[in-house]
């Protein structure tokens, strides 16, 4: 992934230096297995490690591209640089097993790691959208069905509903976790021949990891399949709430606005522009999220007990979707926290159509308590509506008192009753207390 759209901390998770890492800890953690079962000298890996800090305690990343360049072989590259760097001790290491062990488990790791950065990801942008929600619980604007006028909301109900979708994605980023987060140390197709069952339940337990139940030398791609699934999922949510933000932004809205800071410039031609730029930018970041969930899904399938097709696709795919998630949900969360709410216009275009939001209680009035047939009831309300969006009148309040219909079956106190806000928010603390708990 490019630097713009990398954060350090998740990128480090991805670097040569932090995979290095973790494959000598494999390394090392089977080993001291091993010695525990006999099968190497107490001691081998205290050595190794002492003489690895001797020799400069880091692994020089060209000379193994260099050592690659003639074994085609990425495990045995490094293998061969490690025993250049500790000596005779380094028999002792990958006793046992495939190379599979280690890269499986190095992802594993590493997917780990990606997920505690993105999980507390999560949580900034739930306590952002938690905190404004309840900022605007009783701000009243307008829902909108297909893009058009329905019925008064608030803008809180709006965030809060956000917010629960959020805890839904944070519930399963945590599971996707659990799922991943694996070791496999079971040796060529998976039998434990070479290597004693013992070892990956120690490297497992040192790692914190869950022990593999079944690998057929890899670990099973399902696994990595719900996982980017899941990313695609938080993706997705990404964008519904970005693209809630860009409408309402739109010149002829206005509702709310991505803040605009002193000296920004929203266009090099047209100095009066403020664009929803972040709000777009998350769109575009969430495809590229999604555009990992095909290739996952297609790794599951591989031949028999091992082959290498998913392995090209995850050494793009975790680092780019992981990277890219962490700066949208960073980008998402300051977003929101800085975002520009402006109730005025809510107000504004919740009038614009001359109280049209109130057409459903009217017509429930009618067949509730004018006991009109709903045929009847909905031909009536949709004859005076169609006035105010014709242009003929501006008060659908007025027109319903003016109609013998109406009128005939209720006062004018009575409409004026129905055209009342409250009724659509009676029920905000309600919904509240189910979103948010208390």
């Amino acid at each position: 992934m490019i630097p713009r759209y990398s954060r350090p901390e998740m990128a480090k998770i991805w670097s040569q230096e932090n995979k290095y890492k973790i494959w000598f800890d494999i390394e090392i953690l089977a080993l001291e297995a091993l010695e525990k079962l006999g099968t190497a000298p107490v001691g081998t890996a205290s050595r190794i490690r002492e003489n690895f800090e001797k020799a400069g305690g880091k692994f020089d990343e060209a000379r193994i591209d260099e050592i690659e360049n003639t074994t085609k072989h990425d495990v045995i590259a490094f293998l061969t640089h490690l025993a250049e760097l500790v000596g005779e001790n380094s028999r002792f290491v990958h006793l046992g097993m495939t190379s599979s062990d280690v890269l499986d488990t190095c992802l594993s790791a590493q997917l780990s790691q990606a997920s505690d950065l993105l999980i507390s990801d999560l949580e900034k942008v739930l306590a952002a959208l938690k905190k404004r929600a309840f900022e605007h619980k009783h701000t009243v604007c307008v829902g909108r069905s297909h893009g058009i006028h329905a019925e008064p909301v608030t803008f809180g109900l709006k965030l809060a509903r956000f917010y629960s979708e959020f805890e839904r994605n944070l519930s399963r980023l945590k599971s996707a976790k659990k799922e991943i987060a694996v070791c496999a140390i079971s040796g060529a197709v998976g039998t434990f021949a070479d290597v004693d069952p013992f070892v990956q339940k120690y490297v497992s337990e040192k790692m914190g990891l869950a022990e593999e139940t079944i690998s057929s030398q890899v670990i099973p791609r399902d696994r990595h399949a719900m996982f980017f699934v899941t990313l695609g999922v938080i993706a997705s949510s990404i964008e519904n709430l970005a693209v809630e933000i860009r409408h309402l932004q739109r010149s002829e809205v206005l509702e709310a606005e991505e803040f605009f800071a002193k000296g920004q410039k929203g266009s090099s031609a047209m100095p009066h522009k403020r664009n929803p730029v972040l709000s777009e930018n998350l769109t575009g970041l969430a495809r590229i999220v999604r555009s990992a969930v095909v290739p996952a899904l297609e790794n599951v399938a591989l031949w028999h007990e091992r082959d290498i097709s998913h392995s090209s696709v995850e050494r793009m795919i975790a680092p780019d979707a992981t990277i890219t998630l962490d700066f949208a949900l960073s980008r998402l969360a300051g977003l929101i926290e800085n975002l520009s709410i402006y109730p005025q216009n809510m107000q504004r275009n919740l009038d614009r159509l001359g109280g049209l939001v109130f057409s459903q209680r009217v017509l429930l009035t009618l067949i509730e308590e004018a006991k009109i047939s709903r045929e009847d009831a909905y031909r009536i309300v949709q004859g005076s509506a169609m006035k105010i969006w014709a242009g003929e009148a501006s008060s659908f309040l007025e027109l319903l008192k003016s109609d013998p219909e109406v009128s005939s079956k209720l006062s004018a106190k009575k409409l004026e009753e129905i055209f009342d806000l409250s009724y659509h928010t009676k029920n905000i603390e309600q919904i509240f207390k189910q979103v948010f708990g208390g």
